[in-house]
């Protein structure tokens, strides 16, 4: 028997003290990214006022939402194989069980977790009492007890254990289960990345026009009139051309009507609340602020924004302003 147990504390050697730690370390960010995965899910679905300052400043919530899925969908799976594989040991070396650097590890786990605990809990009262919303503040920290302390829980057991335990698969595929369910909960709010490459395509538009259309009230202050071509913008001194369709390479439709009015047109892929996900249009609009997604609102299809200058707003520039602003007159 004694020759046996000296057999088995052979076969301990450093690959199993670094596949604990890996685990563990593989633990710790899986609970982050789905804790912030939680969070973001929260804030779209229950959506502040004062906390979405318009669609480009709560459209942040979508780009941490792509980090933390894009993290979960690689590191969810490693900490899973991993675990699975020190299981597997434990059972052919019962000595890799007995680790004092397992247990080391499971009791810096332990107090990971609950200082985790404490700290989200002391976040997220502090911005309730900053006046968040009830249900947003609940759902939070509901989300904070239960993983944590499922993870706490789960570990306590563990290190009281005296020998491996084989009958815990149904809880594994119950964890499995759920972050299943995460992951398409984060598809579905972000949107497919063929539907998300779509909407990038028609963001460029929208900056594409916005700033035809600022050139084209300068061109109209510094010569009183506007340009019967988007050709007349192209300045060789400045460098600037106006640019064309991302897509399909093809120039933005330009339409002069009156004197200070014209039309500029182009081609989208989405509409509006279709442009990521039907949560993203429940955002809602802000008072006061210029974004430019409110002031380009499109349907699918090619969408054409009617534009007058308003010359009390936007008046010609004299000469002591061409002068002050350092601006040369375009040569005709």
């Amino acid at each position: 028997m004694e020759n046996m147990e000296n057999l088995n504390q052979e076969k301990v050697s450093p690959k199993h003290v670094f596949l604990h730690l890996f685990v563990i370390i593989m633990l710790y960010a899986t609970t982050i990214n789905f804790l912030t995965l939680l969070f973001q899910y929260i804030n779209v679905w229950i959506p502040d006022p004062l906390s979405e300052i318009g669609y480009y400043s709560a459209s942040r919530y979508y780009d941490i939402i792509r980090f933390a899925l894009s993290s979960f969908i690689i590191v969810f799976p490693v900490f899973i194989l991993t675990s699975w594989f020190l299981n597997r040991n434990y059972s052919k070396n019962p000595a890799v069980f007995d680790m004092k650097i397992r247990k080391w590890l499971i009791y810096f786990t332990l107090f990971v977790a609950a200082l985790v605990i404490i700290g989200d809990l002391v976040r997220i009262v502090f911005v309730f009492l900053e006046g968040e919303i009830t249900l947003r503040f609940t759902l939070k920290a509901l989300s904070v007890l239960l993983v944590t302390g499922l993870i706490f829980g789960y570990y306590l057991w563990n290190v009281r254990r005296t020998k491996p335990f084989h009958r815990h698969k149904y809880f594994v595929w119950t964890i499995i289960a759920i972050a299943l369910v995460t992951v398409i909960a984060g598809f579905f709010i972000i949107g497919s990345p063929k539907t998300e490459r779509l909407r990038r395509f028609d963001d460029q538009r929208i900056n594409d026009l916005d700033n035809i259309q600022w050139q084209i009230i300068e061109y109209w202050q510094r010569k009183e009139k506007l340009p019967e071509t988007l050709d007349e913008l192209t300045n060789e001194i400045s460098g600037y051309q106006a640019p064309v369709d991302p897509q399909t390479g093809l120039p933005y439709w330009y339409i002069k009507k009156e004197e200070n009015s014209f039309e500029l047109c182009a081609e989208f892929n989405l509409g509006r609340d279709e442009r990521g996900s039907s949560t993203r249009a429940r955002i809602p609009k802000p008072l006061g602020a210029r974004e430019l997604d409110w002031n380009w609102e499109h349907t699918a299809g090619r969408t054409c924004f009617e534009r007058t200058i308003d010359k009390e707003l936007y008046p010609p520039y004299n000469e002591d302003d061409k002068a002050k602003n350092q601006l040369r007159p375009i040569p005709d």
